[in-house]
C-alpha cells in the first residue's frame, strides 16, 4: 500500500491534479473566508434571487456554444481544435442575440408561466451572462487541452481574490441581490479574459501558433458536422442536468419562498468545495489523459476505476463531518441566521460525495461515444429528481423533506450512472 501510494505521488497524473487542486483551493479558500462576511451582509432573500437567476443561466448556458466546447480536447491536430474554439463562439454570439429577441419579445409570459417575478429586473442580463460562459468554457478547455495547468490554477485565484473583494466590498453599501447577480455574470467574463491573456503569454498554448497550418484546416462546417453529437446530444442531456440540479432552488422558491432557496444555494456552495477542489481536478487532467489512453489503442477501465476509488477514499471524511455536524458547523461559520442551511446539508453531503467519485465517469462519456444513451438517462433523471421533491412537497409539506427525498435519489442516480458506464468501458 505505502510503495502504491509512493508511486501515485510521483506520477505525472498526480502532480498535475495537486496543481490544478492547488488552483481550485486557494479559489476555494478565498470564497470560503469572504463567505461568513458575505452571509452577513446579504440577506437570504438576496441568495435566494440570485440561486434562481443562476438556475436558469446554468440550463441556459450549454445552448450557448452547442456544447462544441467540450470537444476541444479531443482533435489530435491543434489547428482542429482552434476551429471548434471559433466555432464556438460564432455559435455563442448568435445564440445570445437569439435569446436577447426572444426575451424582449415575450419578457412577460415567460416571467409569468415559470413563476420569475424575483428575477425579472435581471433577466435581460442572461443571454450576455450565456455569451460570457461560452467564452470562459472555450478559454478553460483549450487550457485543459494544451496542460497549462499552472496557468488555470493561478487564473481561478485571481478571479475568485476579485470577485469575493467587490461582494464583500459593494456589500457594505448596497446589500443588494442586483449586486451578486451582476457580479456573478461578470465573473464568467472576468475569468475567459484572464485565461485569454495568460495563454497569450504562454509559448507553449497560442492559439496563433496553433493556427500556423492554416492550409491544412479544417471548415467550420465540418468540424460541426464531425463533432455533431455535442449539439444533438450533449446539449439537450446538459440542459437536463443543469434543470434537475436547478430544480431544487426553482421549487423551493416557489413552494416555500426565497428564503427556503436562500439556504439550499448556501448550503449547496460550501458542500460543493471538496468536489470542485479534488473531483474536479482530478476530471481536468484525467479527460486528456483517457483520450491519449484511447488513442493509443489500451483499456481505460483501470484508470477509471483507480480515480473514482481514489475520489471515494478521499471524500467520505469531509462530508461524513457534514453529517454528523451541519447545523452546528453552518450556523457557526455563517450566522445562526444559516442553521436551516446546515440541516439541508446533511442530506446533500451523501449526494454531493456520489457526484465527486462520479467526475471522471462523467469526463469518459464523449469519449466511449455514450452521448445519446446519456441524453436518454438524463430525461429519466429529470423526472425522478422532479417526483422526489413533489414527495417532499406534497406528503411531508417541509422543505427539509423535499431536499432529503432530491438527495437520495441522486445517489441512486449517479451510483447506476457510474456502474453503467463502467461496463461499458
Amino acid at each position: 500500500m505505502l510503495a502504491h501510494a509512493q508511486r501515485l505521488t510521483q506520477s505525472k497524473f498526480a502532480r498535475n491534479v495537486a496543481i490544478v487542486a492547488s488552483g481550485t483551493a486557494g479559489a476555494q479558500a478565498i470564497t470560503l473566508a469572504f463567505t461568513p462576511i458575505i452571509t452577513r451582509l446579504y440577506s437570504p432573500e438576496a441568495f435566494g434571487v440570485l440561486g434562481t437567476f443562476t438556475s436558469i443561466l446554468v440550463v441556459l448556458a450549454p445552448v450557448a456554444a452547442l456544447s462544441y466546447p467540450i470537444a476541444i480536447v479531443l482533435p489530435k491536430r491543434d489547428v482542429d481544435a482552434v476551429g471548434l474554439a471559433e466555432l464556438s463562439i460564432g455559435i455563442a454570439v448568435a445564440m445570445s442575440l437569439l435569446v436577447s429577441l426572444i426575451l424582449m419579445l415575450f419578457k412577460a409570459p415567460i416571467v409569468n408561466t415559470f413563476n420569475l417575478q424575483a428575477v425579472e429586473p435581471f433577466i435581460l442580463l442572461l443571454p450576455l451572462a450565456m455569451l460570457f460562459s461560452a467564452a470562459m468554457a472555450v478559454m478553460s478547455q483549450w487550457v485543459i487541452r494544451k496542460k497549462l495547468f499552472k496557468l488555470k490554477a493561478k487564473v481561478a485565484v485571481l478571479q475568485a481574490l476579485w470577485i469575493n473583494s467587490a461582494k464583500a466590498g459593494i456589500g457594505l453599501f448596497s446589500p443588494l441581490s442586483a449586486v451578486l447577480i451582476v457580479l456573478a455574470t461578470l465573473g464568467s467574463a472576468l475569468h475567459a479574459l484572464m485565461l485569454w491573456a495568460a495563454v497569450r503569454k504562454s509559448s507553449d498554448g497560442q492559439m496563433e501558433v496553433a493556427k500556423q497550418s492554416k492550409d491544412t484546416d479544417s471548415p467550420g462546417r465540418a468540424l460541426a458536422w464531425r463533432h455533431r453529437d455535442f449539439a444533438y446530444y450533449r446539449t439537450p442531456q446538459i440542459m437536463l442536468n443543469a434543470a434537475s440540479e436547478s430544480m431544487p432552488v426553482l421549487m423551493l422558491a416557489s413552494f416555500f419562498g426565497p428564503a427556503a432557496a436562500g439556504f439550499y444555494a448556501l448550503a449547496k456552495m460550501a458542500l460543493v468545495v471538496p468536489s470542485q477542489l479534488i473531483g474536479q481536478s482530478v476530471a481536468d487532467v484525467f479527460y486528456p489523459k483517457f483520450v491519449e489512453t484511447l488513442h493509443d489503442g489500451k483499456n481505460g477501465k483501470s484508470i477509471i476505476l483507480k480515480a473514482c476509488i481514489s475520489l471515494l477514499v478521499i471524500g467520505v471524511f469531509p462530508y461524513l463531518i457534514i453529517v454528523f455536524t451541519g447545523p452546528v458547523m453552518f450556523s457557526f461559520i455563517f450566522g445562526s441566521t444559516w442553521e436551516m442551511s446546515g440541516s439541508y446539508s446533511q442530506w446533500m453531503a451523501v449526494w454531493l460525495l456520489v457526484v465527486m467519485v462520479s467526475r471522471p465517469i462523467i469526463s469518459t462519456i464523449p469519449v466511449l461515444g455514450l452521448q445519446k444513451q446519456f441524453l436518454i438517462f438524463e430525461v429519466l433523471a429529470l423526472a425522478i429528481r422532479g417526483a422526489a421533491i413533489f414527495i417532499g412537497y406534497a406528503f411531508f409539506a417541509s422543505a427539509i423533506s423535499a431536499v432529503a427525498f432530491f438527495s437520495l435519489a441522486n445517489v441512486a442516480i449517479y451510483v447506476f450512472l457510474t456502474v453503467y458506464v463502467i461496463s461499458r468501458t
